[in-house]
């Protein structure tokens, strides 16, 4: 059993039990938590309601106290996997251990007042700000340090996604914790320990969100403007991860796990010298295709999966030989001819047309 079938397995075992866990006081809410247990965009006090979400809706609740972010959990997650059946107990648990971090709990993490697993709510203070949709050196410098600071304490953050940062006007927040997972730095990569060398805290932030941005930007103003915006990610992100190395040897993390990182960054360097338009294609190709690879495990697929196949499939017709010569195929795709590819490719192309959901 790999390291994430077991969390699965204890996940899926302690929502079966009947067991709760949770944090805060129920007096100290911003109205009876029965009422809030029945809370929805018809109430006079909520002023937004966010009722797209895969797992939960939020309210965004008005009172003399302040705004409050009321989360409420869905009776069944649309997500279907274990990951997303499972991802309200996740959020909740990670909630208590950030709490438990006191002063010690990153900047840019929002707090929690209170939260039930059984009760199926979240409290916290909503964060006055917006969908962090703009990345330049100020958001994506704050976004960077909050992962490095979230990953040095031990957490792990999955779904850096469009729909989870909150850009205040001065740094970013992460206020949804469904997807994060608990591992240790020192001996780890990530929560799946060393099994699963594609995923850290940077290709996360380009596989669910950043890639897709770019997307937009090379059909709006060119690939040169694309690979601008790009290179810049790429340089804070080599900053930061500069930072999380110094941050790994001081807490006496393994040769393994600083080896990891240090390739990266010396991947990284070298590329952006000599030919970052090559780093721009392999790394949009492991975003692009493990992006499509998770709406299509969850049946969670949009009009946005529906662009970044396409992206893969003009990738595959246009720049095979590359791709190749670049090493950037893993997984199912390593191997398979241009045309196998492109059948692969159009077989998923039909399947997350099959699997829109509405947003």
């Amino acid at each position: 059993m790999t390291r994430d079938e077991a969390r699965q397995a204890a996940q899926l075992a302690f929502a079966a039990s009947g067991e709760e866990i949770g944090l805060g006081d129920a007096g100290a809410l911003p109205m009876p938590i029965e009422q809030l247990l029945t809370l929805d965009e018809t109430h006079p006090d909520v002023v937004e309601a966010h009722t797209g979400g895969l797992t939960g809706f939020v309210y965004r609740l008005r009172t003399p106290t302040g705004d409050w972010n009321i989360k409420r959990a869905r009776s069944a997650s649309l997500v279907q996997n274990p990951d997303g059946q499972t991802s309200f107990l996740n959020e909740v648990q990670r909630r208590c251990e950030l709490e438990a971090l006191g002063d010690d709990c990153p900047p840019g993490v929002v707090r929690t007042r209170y939260a039930s697993f059984r009760k199926g709510l979240i409290v916290s203070p909503w964060i006055d700000g917006e969908i962090a949709r703009r990345w330049d050196e100020r958001t994506l410098s704050s976004l960077f340090d909050l992962l490095v600071d979230l990953y040095l304490r031990g957490f792990f953050e999955w779904d850096v996604s469009p729909g989870n940062v909150v850009d205040d006007g001065s740094r970013l927040w992460m206020f949804d914790f469904g997807y994060m997972y608990r591992f240790d730095p020192r001996v780890d990569f990530n929560s799946n320990g060393l099994d699963a060398l594609l995923f850290h805290p940077a290709e996360r932030f380009e596989t669910r969100n950043y890639f897709a941005v770019l997307l937009e930007r090379e059909k709006a103003a060119g690939q040169g403007a694309a690979l601008k915006d790009f290179v810049l990610e790429k340089q804070i992100a080599l900053a930061a991860y500069e930072r999380l190395v110094s941050g790994l040897r001081a807490m006496g993390a393994t040769h393994t796990v600083i080896g990891l990182f240090t390739a990266i960054i010396a991947r990284w360097t070298r590329a952006l010298r000599e030919d970052p338009a090559a780093l721009y294609l392999a790394e949009g190709w492991r975003s692009h295709r493990l992006d499509l690879d998770d709406d299509l495990r969850g049946q969670t697929c949009t009009r946005r999966t529906l662009a970044r196949t396409d992206w893969l499939i003009e990738a595959v017709s246009e720049h095979f030989v590359a791709l190749k010569a670049l090493d950037a195929f893993f997984w199912h795709d390593a191997g398979l001819s241009r045309e196998a590819l492109l059948a692969q490719l159009a077989d998923d192309r039909a399947s997350a047309v099959r699997w829109q959901i509405a947003t």
